[in-house]
Formats: C-alpha cells, structure tokens, sequence
C-alpha cells in the first residue's frame, strides 16, 4: 500500500510539476531575488573561530582574565634585522614611522626604541623619574653607539621585547584600542593604514619590515579566506562543467546544469545572510561544496532523460518518467548526504553547528532546484539529437563496468583478500596518526605573514599570547615579596622551555625599579630583599610613571596579576607537556588556600578548542553513521542488510585514515570533516545500488545472481560518472594556499574514488557470497520505500529491465 502511495505520490509531483512550469519558474526568480536581497546581512569573520561552547570551563577562565586585564591580543609588532638599521638616518626613519601611528583613533599606544624611557633614583622626592633614551632624534653615530650599549648590555627589563641583544634585531610595538579588535575597523586599519605605510617605507629604506602579532595575522588570514572564494568557486565551476560535456557532449544539457548550480550557490549565500552567520573558514567551503554535489544530481536525471528518450522517443513521457523515478532515488540520496552534514549541528561547537545548518539547508535546495529546473527546462527545448545521445554508447564505460562484473563474477576471493589487506594496512596506520593543535599549520605558508610569524618565532620565540593569571585572594597581595617570589621561580621556569619567550610581569617591574634605586647597575637587576622591599617600593609608589606601567601587569586592587608569554606554534603533544609541566610548578609553588591560578590565553583556548572539535567531529560521524544505518534499516528492514551496506562505506574511510597515518596527515578540525563529509556523499551510491539490486530481484523472479549484475550494469554508469565529478570537484580545493582545506579536497577526492570502486565491487561481491542469508523475499519484497519505482505496466517488458 505505501509503495502505491509513495510512486502515485511521485507521479502527482511529475504532472505537478510539468503543467504549472511557468508558475514555477516564476517562484524560483522571485526566491532567488529574495535570497540576493541577503547578501547585504552576510558578515566576514572579525574573530578567529572560538571552536569551544560559551560555557566550556576554558572559555568560562579565558573570559575572566579578560574582564580583569581586557583584551590581550590587540598587539602588532614590526621588526627589523638589519645592520644598517643602526645608521642615524636609519634608526630616525624607524623611529619616524612608529611616530606616524600615534594619531590615529585605532592606536592605544606605539613603543619604539624612541619611546623607550629608563628608570632614574630622583633621591630629592624620593620617587623613580623617567628618562628618554632617546630625547629627540639621533644625530651622529656615538649617540648610537651609546643607545646599543645601554639597551643591549645594562637593561635587561627590555630584552626580548624590543629587542634581542644576540642578534641585535629590533622591532616596535602598535596596541591597537582593544574595543576595535574584534570589528572591522581593525581590518580597515591594518589593511589600509598600517601595510601602506610599511610599504612606502620599505620603499624609501630599502629595510624588509617583519609584521606580525595577532590581530595582523587574523586580517590577512581572513583576507586570504576572503579572495579563495571565488576562485573556489570558479574552479568548481570549470572542473565540473567541463566535466559534464566531455560526458554529454551537450552545450545544452552543460548550460542548464550550470544554471542550477549558480541559483544554488546565491540561495547559499542568501541563506548565510538569512541567518546572520559569519563566513568562516568552513562556511566558506559551502559554496564549492554545493557545486561539486548539485552536479552528480544533474548527471542523474540528464541521464535518465536521455535514457527514456532513446528507449522510446516521448518527450514528455520521458520527463514525467525522470521525475517520478530519479526524484524519489535523488531525494533519499540527497536527504543522506544532508544527513552526514546535519549532524554537525547536535554538536556544541558553534562553529561547527552554522557550518551543519547553512550546508544541510543548501543541500536540500540544491535538490529541490535540480528536481524543479531541469525538467521544466526541457519542455521548452528541442528533442536532444543523435549526438547527445552517444555518451550512452561509450565503449571506455561499457568496457569499465565489463571488467567489475567479470571481477565479481570470477574473483570474489581476490576482491576479499585485496579488502583484508586494506584494511590491516588502514589499522597499521590508524595508530600513527596525531592530533594537531596548530595554530597556524592551515595558513597559506606561501604567504610573506607566514614568514614573518617563522621570522618573530626565530628571533622572539612567538607571537600567540599564553597568560598565567595569579589570584592572591585579598587586596593588595601581589606586591607582598612572598607573591613575587612565588612569581619568579615560576618565571625561571618559563625561561627554562625553549618553545615560550621570556615572561613579562609585575616582577620584571619590581627587578627594574632595584636596578633604578641602584643608580641603574644591571647587577641589581633582581627582586629586591625583605629589607630593600619596603624603600624600593616607596620610591615606587611615589612615581606615576611607575603606576601606569604597573596597570598593565596587575589589576587596580592589587588583587590580580598576569604572567604573559608567547609560545611558539606547536603540536599538541608539546603544548599538553608544557601546560603540564607549568601546572605542577604552579600546584608546588602557590598553596590553593591563598592563591588561585590559571593558565589561559588564545595559544591555550585554540588547543583545547582543537581537541573539543575533534571529539565533536569523532561524535558527528558516529551520529551520521547511525543515523543512516537507521535510515537503511527503515528501507530495507533487515539488520544483515545494514551491515552489508554500511561496510562498503567504512572500509575508504579506514583506507584514507591509513593514509593520513603513513603519510603525516594529523587529525585537525579541517581533516576530521573528511569523513562525515565523504561518508555522507558516498553512501548514497550504495542506497542507488540497492535500490536497483531489489528491483532487479523483483523483476527476475527472485534469482539473485542475474539481479546482481543487472543491478551493477545498470547503476555502474551513473555512479562512475558522478564519482568522475566528485573525485575532480573536490580536487578544486587543493588549489587553495590553506593547508587543511588542500588536505580536506585531496583526502575527501580520494576516499570517494575507493568508495566507488568499494561500492562497485565489494557490495556486489558481499550481496553474491551472503545471498541465502539476506537476498530473500521476506527481507527485500515490501520495503518501507520503494526509492526507485518499478516500470509501468503500460511499458514493453524490455524496457522494465533497460531503465533504472
């Protein structure tokens, strides 16, 4: 009974469809008009993604620090190493230019070496001066030379921080307002203001100026997110459609899968705007993403055209055919590759969740618009002539799908024994692979601001802020001896662990202000004892300068203070040991009962942010896993026949894990999506193919050999086709500079090649050795959904057998 209703249903749909196409059309225009009207509320990330949920415990901290300190990564820093940079007019234009940046409103504060002030005893008001090392501008080679002596040799507070004594580079400090960091303004800024003036002053000094610092690597990585996406685009858009005329030969039947895809793409954006999301580096992939699945459905009910009107040469009976045949098989195929995406979305990630909605969303349209479009365009159009229908002829397919079902029919023991072998190498190199935490690992690498994050990390050991924020649980407690003590010892080892900078805090203060009291001899450069705390720290008091420096370390009551160091980028595993190694530090050196201290910062809020997402996305394709065994169950009501389906689709994405172990691929945000997105598109090969399979049976009066390999001659074609398209649409990806996105394109090519060939001879060969056990009437005779329609009883019985 439901078979009836569900291939009446379709038949409704079809004349639904073909008598109201102008009214169609018309809604699908105006759609498309509504959904560009969108665009303008689509908004391009300010922010790098925050991959943890809003009250995961390490945001919960990470917000904390900055509702005490405020934004840590406002900090832009331009270098310099060059020895000509200590000339009189070198070291002046430098010097200029970090001048140039003070009056705009986006700046907070510029520090160069000209702003660099030391500490001066003044014995008469009992306070600490500030002195300028540089009162006006340098004018003649002993004032430099001078200037080297004193910042390199006798004041240490400023090491690795303007400077680096060893290798005598240099850089200045831009701190961004903090309330812009996270808007477009910074992009305006940087994009604008900031790379002008170092390119005009590269210009004139013949210097190669270093940029980096957070805020500078969000805007030129968005930006570079920004300018791939038309050229994603684009690239899909060529590949594809070149694609489907070597397969059609048809400008026509090219042009109107062209035009689908294209509506497609605008509904994508005008949904993102809809809904207000962000484009981020995975939203952006959607677009692409829409084309290179829109076209595989387009191969499908083109084909079928053309395959109804070569049988029996009715134009309209041939396009009512394609809808009430292919509809249902490309909704159940669509519904599924939507299904894989949409479990994103139970997820808790927010990036992960907009990511799941916008594709889930784009998918169905692209459905709904393949279904609506082709059809009606082609009741406007002329027969399709002899030459479009040569592609079903081609001699290179026939010969393809000859050889899968000579190899299912005499070499099943080879298919199983290559099968064993896949899947012991895939487990061998399961167990090599390693979680990335990087942070700038996907960065396009051919990029001048990924050199100069290398260049900052050589000379300065990072540029991503980690923060130790110390709570001393009363007023005033940091600046007790005992808080700064504890500080120190923390801070030497901090010093201690190459991949981090030398620390700065209120301690570095505290040392200098001795050094300043001991009339500026670097030897006293060190905390001040019990006896020397109590004077030093009434000159310190007595200073304003020494207030304002100390507000950036400690918070007004005195009750907080930061520790901030910047860790070079690194995997996951040395970024877990230095956490680690600092905890059990933190744990022997600051009794729980007095003080409370955390770790945070942006280095450690993307590691743990890396590891919730993959969890999540391990969940995701559990969740995607189950529920199209779920839905396979419903169509096929048997639990043997889930497990037939379902092994054909793992096995490849055992196979591309293997790869990824053997050939250092880490598991990261980027590479994880491979697998729910693959198994997602692929499986729906096995559902056409079983599809087939039971019709086959039905029509054979039950011989399951003579179905099987009907089943494979007649879906062969059309799944190697669309995994043509897919393996060279994904491909398009690798042409991008970000290094997870070339690696999501190639894995994801390459596990739908073996998911093909998986589906083609390894179903096959399952359905043939299992046939007693599964291939029987009570399993396969009434299924939940007929996908594909049987023939029509009006149909020669010829053609029952001819047409999928």
């Amino acid at each position: 009974m439901f078979k009836i209703l569900t291939t009446g249903f379709w038949e409704a749909i079809a004349r639904l469809i073909l008598r109201n196409k102008i009214i169609i059309l018309i809604a699908i225009v105006l759609a498309t008009v509504f959904f560009s009207s969108q665009w303008k509320y689509m908004q391009f990330s300010s922010t790098e993604a925050n991959l943890l949920p809003d009250d995961h415990e390490t945001n919960l901290v990470y917000n904390d620090f900055l509702e005490i300190f405020g934004e840590e990564g406002n900090l832009v820093v331009l270098g310099v190493k060059d020895s000509t940079i200590f000339t009189v007019k070198q070291l002046n234009a430098w010097n200029n230019l970090a001048d140039s940046f003070k009056g705009y409103d986006e700046v907070d504060a510029v520090l160069s070496i000209k702003d660099l002030q030391k500490l001066v005893k003044n014995t008469e008001k009992e306070r600490f001066d500030l002195k300028p090392f540089i009162k006006d501008s340098i004018a003649n080679k002993q004032q430099i030379l001078a200037l080297e002596k004193e910042l390199f040799e006798q004041y240490p507070f400023y090491d690795n921080f303007l400077f680096n004594a060893e290798t005598k580079t240099i850089r200045t400090a831009i701190y961004l307002k903090k309330d812009i960091i996270n808007t477009p303004a910074r992009k305006v800024f940087i994009l604008n203001v900031l790379q002008e003036k170092i390119d005009a002053f590269e210009a004139q000094s013949g210097l190669d100026v270093r940029v980096s610092g957070m805020p500078y690597i969000r805007t030129l990585n968005s930006k570079s997110i920004i300018d791939e996406i038309p050229v994603f685009i684009g690239g899909a858009l060529f590949v594809t459609s070149l694609i489907f005329f070597l397969f059609f030969r048809s400008f026509r039947a090219t042009f109107i899968s062209l035009i689908v895809v294209c509506v497609g793409v605008m509904w994508t954006f005008g949904i993102l705007g809809m809904l207000g999301y962000e484009i981020t580096v995975l939203t952006a992939l959607i677009p692409p993403l829409i084309i290179v699945i829109g076209i595989p459905n387009c191969v499908f009910l083109i084909n079928k055209y053309q395959q109804e009107v070569k049988s029996h040469g009715n134009k309209v009976k041939s396009l009512q055919r394609v809808i009430t045949k292919v509809g249902n098989a490309t909704l159940m195929t669509n519904v599924t590759t939507a299904s894989g995406f949409g479990t994103f979305i139970l997820t808790e990630s927010t990036l992960l969740k907009e990511f799941g909605i916008v594709a889930s969303l784009s998918i169905l349209a692209i459905f709904m618009l393949c279904l609506l479009i082709i059809p009606i365009m082609y009741t406007f159009l002329p027969f399709p002539k002899e030459r479009h229908l040569e592609h079903l002829n081609k001699r290179w397919i026939g010969a393809f799908v000859h050889w899968m079902e000579s190899m299912v029919k005499n070499k099943k023991i080879s298919i199983y024994i290559t099968t064993l072998i896949l899947i012991i190498t895939g487990i061998i190199g399961v167990y090599q692979i390693k979680i990335s935490g990087s942070l700038i690992e996907d960065m396009p690498q051919d990029t001048d601001f990924f050199s100069d994050i290398r260049f900052f990390e050589s000379e300065f050991n990072g540029i991503m802020p980690l923060e130790i924020m110390i709570d001393t649980k009363r007023k005033k407690g940091v600046m007790k001896l005992s808080t700064l003590k504890r500080m120190d010892e923390l801070e030497d080892l901090i010093i201690e662990i190459p991949e981090l900078s030398r620390p700065i805090s209120v301690v570095s203060l505290v040392k200098y202000s001795k050094q300043a009291y001991y009339n500026g001899n670097p030897k006293y450069y060190q905390l001040p004892t019990s006896q020397e705390n109590s004077f030093i720290l009434s000159y310190a008091k007595n200073s304003t300068s020494n207030t304002d420096m100390l507000s950036d370390f400690v918070d007004r009551t005195g009750q907080y203070a930061r520790i901030t160091t910047f860790m070079k980028d690194i995997g996951t595993d040395k970024m877990e040991r230095i956490q680690e190694d600092l905890q059990n530090k933190i744990d022997k050196l600051f009794p729980e009962e007095r003080y409370e201290v955390t770790i945070t910062g942006k280095a450690l809020v993307f590691l743990k942010g890396t590891k919730y997402l993959v969890k999540n996305l391990l969940i995701s394709l559990t969740l995607a896993i189950v529920l199209i065994a779920l839905f396979m169950a419903y169509l096929f009501r048997s639990f043997k026949m889930i497990v037939v389906s379902l092994i054909p689709n793992l096995l490849p994405l055992l196979i591309t894990a293997g790869i990824m172990g053997f050939i250092g691929v880490p598991i990261k945000p980027s590479t994880i999506l491979v697998f729910s997105i693959a198994f997602g598109i692929s499986v729906d090969d096995t559902i056409h193919f079983l599809a087939k399979y039971r019709q086959e049976l039905q029509a054979n009066n039950w011989k399951i050999r003579k179905s099987v390999y009907g089943a494979l001659r007649e879906t062969g074609v059309s799944m190697i086709y669309t995994s043509i398209v897919l393996f060279f649409g994904f491909s398009v990806f690798t042409i991008s500079s970000f290094g997870g996105t070339v690696a999501l394109g190639a894995l994801v090519s390459i596990t739908l090649l073996f998911a093909m060939l998986s589906n083609l001879l390894l179903l096959p060969s399952l359905l043939l050795s299992l046939e007693r056990n599964i291939a029987n009437k009570e399993v396969l005779k009434k299924p939940s959904i007929n996908i594909i329609p049987p023939e029509g009883d009006d149909e020669a019985s010829s053609d029952n057998k001819k047409h999928d």
